[in-house]
């Protein structure tokens, strides 16, 4: 079941500006907030390093959205791919989910947007008007997956859950995936942006 939610204050991400998100009916000028995205030390613990370059990555997302309004967010810029910069925010809004807070918390939760009916619904369900809502959502989950491994150990063991084969891993494990799975998809982000107005950056 997708999970359309209005209004929320998103307590942001390192380095991410907060903001108040409202709806297109209430905020016709909306266009996705600015973000300052925050360089992660050169030299730090391990666990300092992996959560400054992970929200360095989520950051750098919310980055390619800034100032674009709810239509530019959901069209497809590079033919004849369906990617669009909202589907990737979607998309990993449940991959947050999904790998923070049911695989290493051990939460009993659904996802936000993909269902057994609809495994491309992050992609493919949207709609310009949800996007203030859905960017909202993805901060939400972004805090709610910090707060979910804030007492785990990189070591800690975790099994596998849903689709994927019957195997354990450990919470770095899912850090180091999750960084690789952001670098995918900044890189896609990048090209979006470029298609629709020409922005670049690293």
């Amino acid at each position: 079941m997708v999970n359309h939610l209005d209004g929320i204050r998103a307590v942001s991400p390192r380095g991410v500006e907060q903001t108040t998100v409202t709806t297109p009916d209430t905020d016709p000028a909306w266009t996705a907030p600015a973000v300052d995205r925050v360089e992660p030390d050169r030299i730090a613990p391990e666990r300092v390093a992996l959560d400054q370059l992970i929200d360095w990555q989520r950051a750098t997302l919310l980055s390619r959205c800034t100032g674009l309004t709810g239509e530019q967010l959901v069209g497809a810029a590079c033919a004849p791919s369906n990617l669009t910069l909202l589907g990737l925010v979607r998309h990993m809004t449940d991959v947050e989910r999904w790998w923070f807070r049911r695989h290493a918390a051990g939460e009993d939760l659904m996802d936000l947007y993909v269902t057994d009916e609809w495994l491309e619904a992050d992609f493919e369900d949207l709609d310009a008007d949800r996007a203030p809502a859905e960017i909202a959502a993805y901060l939400a989950e972004l805090d709610l997956a910090r707060a979910a491994v804030a007492t785990r150990q990189l070591d800690d063991v975790v099994p596998s859950l849903g689709h994927h084969p019957e195997r354990t891993r450990d919470v770095r494990w899912i850090y180091l995936h999750m960084i690789d799975e952001y670098g995918r998809h900044n890189g896609h982000a990048d090209l979006l942006r470029e298609a629709i107005d020409g922005t670049t950056g690293r």
